[in-house]
């Protein structure tokens, strides 16, 4: 395939008119010398700053564009060309040729393991890490220079505070890389600062959010305080307000860092190409730019990636967006500040020798359309309509930058994903290639621990940690989304803009909604139903007794010319959510929940994954994947899990034997062989749609997988009044001994064919209604019909989790990912290990088995009525042995529950001894709440509800 693909380039420049600021900089392009480490676009040598914002808020704008996006560019035909580049005596000794010259630079090798494409912060840390497990013959492609495209105009900060858990471990391996690692291997220090780190709160919220960030901190060891507003001591900075004084928070020199991993003995070849370079199977015919790849191939090219080969048309979500700092004039005074977050302001400060640097992000970010694949060290024009509003928040926060002005501006392209998360993993439509781009400003902080995690990925199939919520491949987009260029726009815009929003538990986008509805949304909206979004299915949360409250379309927050919407409906109940305190519609959620458990709720479950296994070997694939037996007679159904090669669960679901059908429908697939219906979660739908084509290829199995999630609704009857009101719409006898627990069967629903499954995920008495969609709406009203006598109520997600968490059944990518085992997590039941049937991730169970479980998932309750979210600590009489996966309220039990994995901290294995021996307690925010440890979840322990037993 070739290597580059032409892109058109038409930039963008500022839109500025005869603004007096503008007209400004345009009569003072003065740049640093060389020898100035700081990237420039123009200085304000002698001006206020704000005094020249004033004169610039007084001058006419231009109107803002229409339809998507910023305001249009006139003039110009590209990014403006590079100035002064950091690095510049390292990085441009020569003059750049053209990137038309043909063929590469230098001499290649004729052949390569891995080829990396890309030398930024990712890729060199990539190769990095490949040379760490023993990879010899890695080659990492880069067009221009190190650093060229984004990593080399980065801040370079590295903060401590991540709303996850995993995120937190890629920061510190990350800070271990630069800070001790690569001073040890190579002599030469990375250009790493530890000034520390200060995050301030201007509220109530933002000061809770970080004190529940800093607890789960305290479970990797990182170390923090609460200042109390006092100013922390620091000469420049004005801090009224209280924070987090994070002492580990790094700066980053981003071209010395990654020179420095470039001279680590046996890192790995580096090789520029300028030209067109065909990148073939070790086994095809040669080419005269030709390099033999025998492993596989990895992208950390970021916003180019899409340019790479023909690899363009296959639909990676992300969007380029400018990127804005300033870098102020010498400042006077003691130098003396750590790095500094004040989010309620949208900015950040850096200082950087004399001279603070200051950057945010705001609402109306500048696109950039066309990425030009000419693009290596150049910069945009500053967008001062845009980038002004920082100003204001910086000079609260440091008051003499008033009078200080700005020596230099920094402008450059950054890309952002819809869900503000890197897009890591092997390709979903090409085996062997690997991405590693999208990360949304974060590159320099994550990119230590992503290289590691990527490098591991390459070499053994999977990462180290649980990488799930970045896996392109497994769990993120659903092709409908990434087909569709509007979501993307909407999306990566909205993950900007809240680059710096607190992130509240129950949050949910307003950008790209809409995209996926069942059949029953426009009747539960009528209901009340307030939406969730996953997955781009809309999925009932809870009902609203206010009435109806449509998600409308994007308004950009007002951005663009765009007009806000105006008395919005899902806005106002979705700001109420914007709490850690249990939110106003709290009681709402209990009444759902209580009707469950004392008469019956009914569940819109339809946007689960639907998948048909059938053919030939479908009964050995059904071995082979599934850690339960699931080989039992048609109408029979399994809950099992689906395992890596490390015993890792990739997924819990069920798994319905069938029986062949003469005629093929959505609800009876013909077959020749054996049949398996699989019940998936929708958000993870996509996850395991490609776990099990993986294996399935893998493997050769002559079978197929056919995916009817569109075709088939789904709603979900529970509680003890489900069988009374289900015997007066199906025409099948209901009872104990004609329809056992973990069985289906085909039946009529109010004259309709569905397929109805006896199973619970709340603890009660129930039944699963499969339905055809065009059955959805008449089913669902006869259920309610019948069920108006009997308390019957509608219930949304919200109390589902609460529910599923109150019994303690698991959820897959909370309490349950990839690596976390099922004997780990308490569901040694669903592996078939005393049989002699292999099945992928035994081997790893049988060798944890013998050598002892090193953690546990414990449930915890609360007496206190206190809501707990995830993150919190686990303290085990005196030490944190853990933290908090899953909590939520359970409304039955009248007290919080809590999941999390614990750990000995003398590293020998936990036995039950050692969890019911401990005195506990959760950390919320700083306070302790003691805590009791169960083995299993207090609520009905015995099982006895759900076999209809009162």
């Amino acid at each position: 395939m070739g290597w580059t693909r032409a892109v058109g380039g038409r930039g963008q420049r500022t839109a500025w008119g005869h603004c007096a600021l503008g007209s400004y900089l345009t009569e003072h392009p003065l740049w640093p010398s060389a020898a100035d480490s700081f990237p420039s676009r123009s200085r304000v040598p002698m001006a206020s700053l704000s005094r020249a914002l004033r004169l610039a808020a007084t001058c006419p704008h231009r109107n803002p564009a229409q339809g998507l996006g910023p305001r249009p560019r006139t003039g110009g035909t590209g990014p403006t060309t590079e100035k002064s580049v950091p690095y510049q005596r390292t990085l441009k000794e020569a003059q750049q040729p053209s990137v038309e010259a043909q063929g590469p630079s230098q001499p290649l090798p004729r052949a390569a393991s891995v080829v990396v494409i890309g030398g930024g912060s990712l890729g060199c840390q990539t190769l990095y890490h490949l040379a760490k497990l023993g990879v010899s013959g890695a080659l990492l492609l880069e067009r221009e220079r190190l650093t060229s495209g984004t990593t080399w105009h980065t801040a370079g900060l590295l903060w401590q505070l991540r709303p996850s858990d995993v995120e937190v471990e890629l920061l510190a391996h990350t800070r271990r890389v630069v800070s001790r690692d690569l001073e040890e291997e190579t002599g030469l220090h990375t250009g790493w600062i530890q000034n520390g780190g200060l995050f301030i709160a201007s509220n109530r919220q933002r000061l809770d959010e970080y004190k529940r960030l800093m607890s789960v901190e305290k479970r990797f060891g990182a170390g923090g305080k609460a200042s109390p507003g006092s100013g922390g001591g620091q000469p420049l900075l004005r801090q009224n307000e209280p924070g987090p004084d994070l002492p580990r928070g790094l700066t980053l020199g981003p071209g010395t860092s990654s020179f420095r991993l470039r001279q680590v003995p046996q890192s790995g070849l580096w090789g520029l190409c300028r030209g067109p370079l065909m990148l073939r199977p070790s086994t095809s015919d040669g080419s005269p730019h030709g390099l033999a790849v025998s492993h596989c191939r990895a992208t950390t090219a970021q916003v180019w990636a899409c340019g790479v080969g023909d690899l363009g048309a296959l639909g990676w979500p992300l969007r380029a967006q400018h990127l804005l700092y300033v870098r102020s004039r010498h400042l006077q005074g003691e130098m003396n500040m750590p790095n500094v977050r004040d989010h309620d302001a949208s900015v950040y400060l850096r200082l950087q020798g004399d001279a603070l640097s200051v950057g945010g992000y705001e609402a109306n970010p500048v696109f950039w359309e066309e990425v030009s694949d000419k693009f290596a060290f150049g910069l945009f024009d500053l967008d001062w309509d845009v980038f002004g509003q920082h100003i204001e928040g910086a000079i609260h926060r440091v008051p003499v930058l008033e009078k200080t002005g700005i020596k230099s501006t920094v402008c450059g392209p950054e890309s952002f994903t819809p869900d503000h998360k890197p897009l890591m993993g092997e390709a979903p439509e090409l085996r062997g290639f690997f991405l590693g781009c999208g990360f949304n400003s974060a590159g320099m902080m994550l990119g230590g621990g992503c290289g590691q995690e990527l490098a591991h990925w390459i070499v053994h199939g999977r990462p180290e940690k649980d990488m799930h919520g970045y896996d392109i491949r497994r769990v993120r987009f659903h092709h409908s989304l990434t087909d569709h260029s509007r979501w993307i726009r909407e999306r990566s815009h909205e993950s900007y803009a809240k680059n710096y929003s607190i992130v509240f538990p129950h949050d949910e986008p307003l950008a790209g909604r809409n995209m996926r509805r069942d059949p029953l949304h426009e009747e539960l909206l009528a209901r009340g139903c307030v939406f969730q979004e996953r997955h781009g299915w809309e999925r009932p949360g809870w009902f609203s007794p206010q009435g109806p409250a449509p998600v409308l379309p994007y308004d950009y927050y007002g951005a663009y010319g765009k007009r806000a919407h105006q008395d919005y409906a899902y806005s106002r109940l979705l700001a109420d959510e914007y709490t850690f305190d249990f939110p106003p519609h709290h009681d709402v959620i209990k009444k759902e929940c209580l009707a469950c458990r004392g008469a019956a709720a009914v569940f819109d479950m339809s946007y689960f994954g639907k998948f048909y296994l059938v053919g030939p070997d479908a009964r050995k694939a059904a071995d082979w994947l599934f850690s339960a037996d699931v080989s039992r007679p048609p109408g029979s159904t399994v809950y099992t899990c689906m395992l890596n090669h490390r015993g890792g669960t990739e997924s819990d679901l069920t798994v319905s034997r069938l029986a062949p059908s003469p005629q093929a429908s959505p609800l009876t697939p013909a077959f020749e062989g054996d049949g398996y219906y699989l019940a998936v979660g929708g958000a993870v739908a996509q996850h395991n749609w490609c776990h099990l084509t993986t294996v399935l290829q893998d493997r050769q199995f002559r079978c197929q997988l056919v995916d009817h999630s569109e075709d088939l609704g789904l709603i979900s009857i529970q509680g003890p009044a489900s069988r009374a009101i289900l015997q007066e719409v199906l025409d099948a006898d209901l009872s104990n001994e004609a329809f056992p627990f973990s069985t289906h069967k085909l039946v009529r629903a109010a004259g309709h064919l569905v397929r109805a499954i006896r199973l619970s995920f709340v603890g009660e008495l129930g039944w699963e209604l499969h339905i055809p969609r065009p059955s959805c709406l008449p089913v669902y009203r006869a259920v309610m019909t019948a069920g108006a006598k009997h308390g019957l109520v509608n219930a949304g997600y919200r109390a589902i989790d609460s529910l599923s968490t109150e019994k303690g059944y698991r959820h897959w990518h909370a309490d349950l990912r990839p690596d976390d085992s099922p004997l780990e997590a308490g569901l040694a039941f669903t592996c078939k290990l005393k049989s002699a049937v292999p099945f992928l991730g035994r081997e790893a169970l049988e060798k944890q088995q013998a050598e002892g479980l090193h953690r546990r998932l414990v449930c915890f309750t609360v007496d206190e009525k206190v809501p707990l979210f995830g993150l919190e600590a686990i303290w085990r009489s005196g030490q944190v042995v853990g933290h908090v996966r899953r909590a939520d309220f359970g409304f039955a039990i009248d007290k919080t529950l809590a999941y999390g994995y614990i750990r000995d901290p003398s590293g020998r294995p936990v036995s039950w001894d050692f969890v019911k021996s401990g005195d506990y307690a959760l950390e919320r925010m700083g306070v302790a709440y003691p805590a009791q440890a169960h083995l299993k979840s207090p609520f009905d322990p015995g099982n006895r509800r759900v076999k209809g037993i009162y």
